[in-house]
């Protein structure tokens, strides 16, 4: 006589998802928003590089003023006879150079006050909290026009440099949150009671797992340096001498293009200024997907409640039909 085998038959183990590791589980995936930010991205700095040597000399007088837009000056002249599109080509290079300098500054205090407060801790924690405190505390714009207003010579690297140091605070205070939290994983405390030295702790064990976060932050310092420049130079404390987009608008409002009806003068550089910063934006949503784990997880979340729709299923993965009759067993119970 043979046994009966009553054991339940085991169902297939279910397909693991397919996971990203390394470096790749840093990077963001490609999506629509990504992809619209790099193509604007990439346009303007190709634009910036090539545009300066195929358009006239931007601080050539020699057109005639005000000149709409037309075949051979295809974005129209200034009050000066000066042509746009030269001089949105070398402000295109202006606004770039000062934001990613003043974006590189900031990121660099922002590692100092942010990452190395965060995980020394102890009084040189509370030494650098209490300058990055200070500096948040204190209105950015209005400081930035008294430090601008007592210089006399402002190029574009001085100018960089205020805005980058008036801007790290905000990071600062991000980063070392996330330091405090890194500072107490089991592989930072296994290296410290390896003997590792503090930098190397730092630079190896630490800094790797802040790289999206400090991508995010340098590109949204990008941003703010941007429309920082922009706004001192049309209050007339920009760069001294050098052509960027906010100078472009000080000038278009110094010579009445507004109320002249010169359209053509300030409207381009505004564009420049807010396309630009359209696609850092996109591309800061795409890098925060990794940071923030529910804004990555939140596609294929909302994915799988489609496709259970679609099959008339509920949250449960019930049927549609069965989860009343459910409900309904549960309250006579």
């Amino acid at each position: 006589m043979t046994d009966t085998d009553t054991t339940a038959p085991t169902s297939a183990p279910a397909t693991p998802p397919v996971t990203r590791s390394g470096v790749r589980q840093m990077m963001p995936s490609l999506s629509g928003k990504l992809l619209a930010g790099l193509i604007l991205i990439g346009a303007i700095v190709l634009f910036a590089i090539v545009g300066p040597f195929v358009t006239q000399d931007p601080r050539s007088s020699g057109n005639d003023a005000m000149l709409p837009p037309q075949p051979g000056h295809w974005l129209g002249t200034t009050s000066l006879g000066y042509d746009v599109l030269a001089q949105l080509a070398e402000g295109a290079r202006g606004s770039l150079v000062v934001g990613v300098t003043a974006g590189l500054v900031a990121i660099v205090l922002a590692l100092l006050f942010g990452v190395v407060a965060g995980y020394l801790r102890g009084w040189t924690d509370e030494f650098l909290s209490l300058v990055t405190g200070i500096m948040l505390v204190i209105p950015g714009l209005p400081l930035m026009i008294v430090v601008a207003s007592y210089l006399q010579v402002r190029s574009l690297w001085v100018v960089a440099l205020i805005l980058g140091v008036t801007a790290f605070a905000g990071p600062a205070v991000v980063l070392r949150s996330q330091a405090r939290s890194l500072r107490v994983r089991d592989y930072v405390s296994a290296a410290r009671v390896a003997g590792e030295k503090t930098p190397r702790i730092i630079g190896v064990e630490v800094l790797p797992n802040l790289l999206p976060l400090l991508a995010s932050q340098f590109l949204f310092a990008i941003v703010l340096a941007i429309l920082g420049e922009a706004g001192l130079s049309y209050l007339g404390l920009g760069p001294n001498g050098s052509i960027t987009w906010g100078t472009m608008l000080n000038e278009a409002q110094g010579g009445g293009a507004l109320t002249r009806g010169a359209w053509w003068w300030f409207v381009p550089p505004g564009l420049m200024i807010a396309l630009f910063g359209t696609g850092l934006s996109l591309v800061n949503f795409a890098i925060d997907e990794i940071v923030n784990p529910k804004l990555r997880l939140a596609p294929a979340a909302a994915k799988s409640v489609r496709e259970a729709r679609k099959a008339g299923k509920d949250k449960l993965g019930r049927r549609a039909a069965q989860a009343p009759a459910a409900e309904k067993e549960r309250v006579d119970a």
